[in-house]
């Protein structure tokens, strides 16, 4: 019985076997292909499944999705963006198996749930920045999903404050600002030199003054929206992952003051926002959970 879990992320297309003796060092991880991409799903999965027999495959796939019909259009692949049917694509790859996909961020709200910062709680909110920003909630235990299969988007809610022009078309979207690539953008036109969100992280943890402003910034705007989610959802515990948020981070102390600023509400009093455990493996864990629960349906 072999079960495996795919990532269509942003940046990074990985997969990896399911099972008590895979440990995370055995991840398989390519960066998005500017063409071919299915060519290189395809043998990513087929390495890793190495002739045996697969049984589940569990999809967490940057959006837009259409969960119904398992089609995905993310942006940044280029040539599925008017709509790539994933879920029949593997499943022809493998006939025998179950197939299962689910948001990015659905996966996510999934990992932490099961094996992260909100094991404890019935009512969360994941998120991971990396170059652009995943959320995904549980309510009530129960992930949601939403009714195209996009729910939980927490990167395009509107900041206050914020005026940014974001890559949805939108103006003043969370991702507009505290994602890693709009950070990173803001940076250099201060005249910071680096260019990616892990050096920024870097030069912020070695006290460089833009790329701690970058972070304090992006932590302002976490905690505005943060404290707009947490009273529509009753939510008590936030866990934030990627490498602006590890602990240390000046992020954490402008998101902690503008989340007590804002979330004034007698119920809120016990909301947390803490750091994920997970590191970059959120999306597979949760992709693993979607393959294992599809099993068993």
């Amino acid at each position: 019985m072999t079960i495996l879990a795919l990532e269509i992320g942003p940046t990074r297309f990985a997969a990896i076997e399911i099972a008590d003796d895979v440990g995370a060092d055995l991840v398989q991880r390519i960066p998005v292909p500017r063409d071919g991409a299915w060519d290189r799903v395809r043998a990513l999965l087929l390495g890793i499944a190495a002739g045996r027999d697969v049984t589940a495959v569990g999809i967490a796939s940057n959006g837009p999705i259409d969960m119904a019909s398992g089609v995905v259009a993310p942006d940044q692949v280029r040539e599925w963006q008017a709509g790539f049917p994933l879920v029949e694509s593997v499943q022809k790859l493998f006939p025998a198996a179950t197939v299962a996909m689910a948001l990015d961020g659905v996966c996510l709200a999934l990992a932490e749930r099961h094996f992260g910062a909100t094991q404890e709680v019935m009512d969360s909110l994941s998120i991971y920045i990396g170059d652009t920003i995943v959320g995904g909630v549980m309510v009530g235990g129960f992930v949601v999903v939403g009714r195209t299969g996009n729910a939980g988007q927490i990167g395009h809610v509107l900041v206050p404050g914020y005026d940014d022009r974001c890559v949805c078309g939108g103006r003043g979207c969370l991702e507009s600002v505290a994602g890693g690539a709009a950070l990173t953008k803001w940076a250099r036109e201060q005249g910071w030199d680096g260019d990616s969100v892990e050096a920024l992280a870097a030069d912020a943890q070695a006290a460089d003054r833009i790329a701690v402003a970058a972070l304090e910034r992006a932590g302002t705007a976490l905690g505005r929206a943060i404290a707009s989610v947490a009273p529509l959802l009753d939510i008590d515990r936030v866990a934030i992952g990627g490498p602006i948020a590890t602990p240390g981070s000046p992020l954490w102390k402008s998101l902690h003051n503008a989340a007590a600023m804002h979330a004034r509400l007698p119920f809120l009093t016990g909301l947390r926002a803490v750091s994920s455990e997970l590191e970059d493996l959120g999306l597979l864990a949760g992709a693993g959970v979607i393959a294992l629960t599809s099993q068993s349906e």
